[in-house]
């Protein structure tokens, strides 16, 4: 843990369930010690080699990596969602379960899914036909990520002793490559693979009704397809090394983590960013950064430049961006910064007109998103 970050509050609040730094303290101070070198096999830092290193739960990463000794590695995540409202532009709790836990799949290179489990709290009283909606699309978006529930569990809770309904989504999946968050090096390429405060904006605007003109919609969605195509570019050669899904705490926190884990800087082009128009409209006017706003439908990829391009990795930054923008969910796609050696751990915002930190989140501004 960070010597000097503040140490954790007694009373946990909304901050430490929200994506950004208070989250990961409360992680590594309450629920990681005990299971740090809890690894079948490797060297217990969470890094991956030719030997096949477990990932554990120290690596902090988007699911654990269990080598199975042939040269394949069984994949496995797991994740909890609670948002309000349960029905919101774009999407729905049920299709935000099956997307987050593909999507954390996928983040680990594990882009066929073999199995998916669903465990559901209701809170009494809640409506049968609301869950059916939730249910019926749960399964369209398991169909469209070729994935299948195949076992789950069900709970109903008193009245008032939950707020609606909670969907638990266990993954699991099968990969010869494990794609790690931890392993940039200076001269990666990052890209980003569409615009960015979808998610975390639409909901916002729903949930206080606040009447905001433009089509502010979730991005929310399965990412496995488009990743697959992604990881296709240099097949075997490595070509994108590192990946993450920027949902809670946003762009910034997932930049924080990977540059912060990797021990290099990241130089950001803002200009290079996509938003949408809606989205840096209701931004500007409410004040918030949409660098710091949760996505459920984009991914952050890091492309390791070839010793025969000199360095630059312009050519296998384009292959890669081709692939995502002949995707339907990678249209907007862009390179948006370079890892660096100067300021391990930061992330540079270039504005055009100067440079600045970009600041990472202690913690999302918009509680229950995902």
């Amino acid at each position: 843990m960070n010597a000097y970050a503040p140490p954790l509050d007694d009373i946990i609040t909304l901050k430490y369930g929200a994506g950004g730094s208070a989250m990961r303290r409360l992680i590594e101070g309450v629920f990681l010690p005990g299971f740090q070198n809890f690894l079948p096999s490797g060297n217990g830092n969470g890094n991956r080699d030719d030997k096949g290193s477990a990932v554990g739960l120290v690596a902090m990463d988007d699911g654990a990596a269990l080598p199975l000794g042939d040269g394949r590695y069984l994949v496995i995540t797991t994740d909890s969602h609670v948002i309000h409202p349960i029905f919101f532009p774009g999407g729905d709790i049920g299709r935000l379960a099956v997307a987050g836990t593909v999507n954390d799949l996928a983040m680990m290179g594990a882009t066929e899914v073999l199995a998916l489990t669903s465990a559901v709290i209701v809170e009494e009283g809640f409506r049968r036909t609301d869950l059916e909606r939730v249910q019926a699309s749960l399964r369209a978006t398991c169909e469209e990520a070729e994935a299948m529930v195949v076992t789950g569990d069900t709970k109903v809770m008193g009245r008032g002793e939950l707020d609606g309904l909670v969907l638990n989504t266990t993954g699991v999946a099968i990969t010869h490559r494990v794609v790690p968050d931890n392993t940039l090096q200076p001269g990666d390429l990052l890209l980003v693979t569409g615009t960015v405060g979808d998610h975390g904006l639409a909901v916002l605007a729903v949930r206080n009704d606040l009447g905001l003109e433009g089509d502010l919609r979730s991005d929310v969605a399965p990412l496995n397809g488009l990743v697959r195509a992604a990881l296709a570019v240099g097949e075997g050669h490595g070509t994108v090394v590192a990946m993450k899904d920027p949902t809670r705490g946003g762009l910034a926190a997932a930049l924080h983590e990977m540059a912060g884990k990797s021990g290099v800087g990241i130089v950001v082009d803002e200009t290079a960013v996509p938003v949408s128009e809606p989205v840096r409209a209701a931004a500007e006017l409410l004040g918030i950064d949409p660098l710091h706003v949760a996505n459920e439908g984009k991914a952050v990829l890091a492309v390791r430049p070839s010793a025969g391009h000199g360095g630059n990795g312009g050519e296998e930054a384009e292959a890669v961006l081709a692939a995502l923008k002949a995707h339907p969910l990678g249209r907007n796609a862009a390179v948006i910064g370079r890892a660096v050696a100067e300021r391990p751990g930061d992330v540079i915002l270039d504005t055009g007109f100067g440079r600045r930190l970009l600041a990472e989140p202690e913690g999302e501004p918009l509680p229950r998103i995902c």
